[in-house]
């Protein structure tokens, strides 16, 4: 239900971008870092809307990517120490039955 509604507002986002640069054919000049170019304002919009949710995503997905690692990392050292908790508790019992047996 959480991915639907971010991808409604993402979708409502998407469509009011275009509708305005849709309504706007003005030819704009465009300074970026390595050049410049003319582009109407709706593909100039469109284009960095784009952009800029993919790199929002991108981002968004590497910092997952961390904690998912991290989870991963966390979960096998529990496993590692519950393993070595049920071996000491093996050990304490085996021994605790030999002394009651002498």
């Amino acid at each position: 239900m959480k991915y639907l509604l971010i991808f409604l507002v993402v979708l409502v986002i998407f469509v009011i971008s275009v509708t305005l640069g849709a309504h706007n054919d003005r030819v704009v000049t465009f300074n970026y870092l390595l050049a410049q170019g003319e582009f109407s304002i709706s593909t100039l919009l469109a284009s960095l809307f784009a952009v800029g949710f993919l790199l929002g995503w991108a981002i968004c997905g590497l910092f997952w990517l961390r904690v998912r690692i991290s989870l991963s990392h966390a979960q096998r050292k529990v496993k590692r120490l519950q393993h070595q908790l049920g071996q000491t508790d093996t050990n304490v019992t085996t021994s605790q039955k030999s002394v009651a047996k002498e």
